[in-house]
């Protein structure tokens, strides 16, 4: 049977033989998963038409071994490093290795019965660079951040059917992998199964969610937050709750199920507030759910919170959990800024005493630079603030590298003077 796997290319057999940088050679031996164009000295002749995907193997000045990984000669970061150390076979074992390594490492969210959506692949986290597995219930997507992943892909859905019985793996493809060369492979395409004949529904925690995972954000959810979306549920009884950059409602409906009196989600997208409203349907059937007010406005998050502010709206917990800030390194000032305009936006509409969560998805923003920015801005309004509470990744998020980190969030309290 054909499947839109056929028509990717095939690994290369030659390999890519390459010379580093000293520093390079160090920081690759202390685990680095990145092999940056700017710090290669030396490429074989092969690598003057190896294609994306193609074996490249780093050596030393004395021609010994020092790791392997996939060439990728459009992006400067040119090796995506698979292994470091002694030499071995990059093959459908290899691959089968690491996925069963991965699935191992989440064993106990994987046989959680109340949660069946979780990450199972991290990217570099999990020393595949730049590729993401996630299932929601009996589906996996599989999502390559790099060309590089074509012609290995195969093995890797081979990999997964090895250690899942999955109704349908779906592919999706980032916007740069897409504008490139795809061979007949499209975002959204189910390589293997039955493709979904609509949003996949998943539990998270004993709620059910549903999941776009042919045309959604990402994979179809933001999986990252669920830790944090279980602190907001306990922390919402009673509470008037506002949701900014809600995206479908994950810590609305939390929050609601925590016994929140009401709550108000803010996006910019109306499908996924549309999205949003289906989830709070699937779950109906909990009666704190049923009992709280759901509201919902569809709009840019700044300008929302100024006319909510203007008109004197309060919450007693305001969630701000924007898109990343910083693409690069040289916008981290901009982005820096951005954080300390949403602080003073959100705090503007959060009840004396109530609690702020504000979080971060930027990599390229350091979990003390964040919040030394949100801090800072609360301070500025003249409230007493209290830091409660620091968070990072979740179970299924692991960091196995230095950079590997960049989900924080921030919880504080702030009461205005003289109160």
């Amino acid at each position: 049977m054909s499947t839109p796997l056929d028509g990717l290319p095939v690994p290369g057999e030659r390999r890519v033989a390459v010379r580093t940088t000293p520093d390079a050679l160090r920081q690759l031996r202390g685990g680095s998963p990145w092999l940056f164009d700017r710090s290669i000295t030396a490429v074989s002749d092969a690598g003057r038409d190896a294609a994306p995907g193609d074996l490249a193997v780093v050596f030393d000045d004395s021609r010994r071994f020092a790791a392997i990984g996939l060439w990728d000669p459009t992006s400067p970061m040119r090796v995506k490093i698979l292994h470091h150390g002694s030499p071995l076979a990059i093959d459908d074992a290899w691959f089968a290795a690491r996925l069963s390594e991965a699935l191992e490492r989440r064993r106990t969210l994987v046989d959680d019965p109340s949660t069946t959506a979780h990450r199972w692949v991290h990217g570099e986290n999990d020393g595949l660079p730049a590729l993401v597995v996630d299932r929601y219930e009996r589906t996996l997507v599989v999502k390559p951040y790099s060309a590089a992943w074509f012609p290995h892909l195969r093995s890797v859905v081979a990999g997964l059917l090895r250690f899942s019985a999955p109704d349908a793996v779906v592919v999706r493809l980032g916007r740069t992998v897409a504008a490139g060369e795809t061979f007949g492979l499209s975002d959204g395409d189910t390589v293997a199964g039955r493709p979904p004949d609509g949003p996949v529904r998943f539990r998270e925690r004993g709620l059910v969610m549903e999941a776009d995972v042919v045309g959604g954000n990402k994979t179809g959810h933001f999986l990252d937050q669920r830790d944090n979306r279980a602190l907001v549920r306990g922390m919402a009884d009673g509470a008037a709750v506002l949701d900014v950059f809600s995206s479908t409602g994950g810590f609305a409906l939390s929050a609601a199920a925590g016994g929140a009196a009401s709550v108000h989600m803010v996006d910019a997208s109306s499908g996924a507030i549309e999205a949003a409203h289906r989830n709070f349907a699937h779950n109906r059937h909990l009666r704190p759910v049923r009992d709280c007010a759901v509201d919902a406005t569809v709009g840019d998050a700044f300008a929302v919170l100024a006319r909510l502010a203007a008109e004197g709206r309060r919450f007693d917990v305001v969630i701000l959990d924007p898109p990343s800030f910083a693409s690069n390194k040289a916008s981290v000032p901009k982005a820096l800024h951005a954080y300390r305009r949403l602080t003073g936006a959100g705090l503007a509409v959060l009840a004396d005493g109530g609690t702020l969560v504000q979080a971060s998805c930027s990599s390229r923003v350091t979990t003390d630079e964040f919040a030394d920015a949100v801090l800072g801005a609360a301070r500025a309004t003249g409230a007493t603030v209290r830091e409660v509470r620091r968070t990072g990744h979740p179970l299924d998020h692991p960091i196995g590298f230095e950079q590997g980190a960049y989900l924080k969030a921030l919880y504080l309290t702030a009461r205005r003077s003289g109160r």
